[in-house]
């Protein structure tokens, strides 16, 4: 990961307190949701939070939200897109 999808990672392991998960558990791939980092429906709603909150952006529906919320590649993808500066 780089430096921004790393701090993203980051902000949304503290944001969620996820407790038992370190950066370095989280691959760029490593799917959100479900098997992945097992986030569930009201993770969405407070990672909808963590990234408008952090980088300015909002996701504007449940489809966009599905699709950025996929992976932190996804995330990362959908934030520099809808964000012209999203660097913190």
């Amino acid at each position: 990961m780089n430096e921004q999808q790393n701090l993203l990672a980051q902000r949304i392991i503290e944001g969620l307190n996820l407790e038992d998960i370190t950066v370095e558990d989280v691959d760029i791939d490593t799917p959100l949701f479900g098997e992945g980092l097992g986030l569930d429906s009201i993770d969405a709603l407070e990672l909808a939070v963590i990234v408008d909150r952090n980088y300015g952006v909002k996701i504007n529906n449940a489809e966009e939200g599905r699709s950025a919320f996929a992976s932190i590649r996804s995330l990362d993808s959908y934030i520099q897109q809808h964000c012209a500066d999203a660097t913190p």
